[in-house]
């Protein structure tokens, strides 16, 4: 699964509105509305890159209320599981 960040500015008058819309957007797993430089950060997960075109490009971008998007596209996804169990490696009770 390749996983992309997405940064959206949105019509204030349509954040919650655009906000839904993305969210059943298939490709978009979570839309936070957040404080800052954008309105809204979604966080998109596909199969392949070329599906990044048909979710973000295609169908994000073209929500109404959507004025402009800064997509991410993550290299390497850490979780809390992640780093406990690299930090676990070779420590057994001796």
């Amino acid at each position: 699964m390749i996983s992309a960040i997405v940064l959206i500015k949105a019509e204030v008058a349509h954040i919650p509105e655009a906000a839904r819309e993305i969210a059943g957007i298939d490709g978009i797993t979570e839309v936070y509305s957040v404080t800052g430089d954008v309105d809204l950060i979604a966080v998109a997960r596909v199969s392949r890159h070329e599906d990044f075109a048909d979710v973000i490009a295609d169908r994000l971008n073209k929500v109404q209320g959507v004025l402009e998007t800064n997509t991410h596209i993550a290299f390497r996804t850490y979780s809390a599981d992640d780093l406990d169990a690299g930090f676990a490696l070779g420590l057994d009770d001796a």
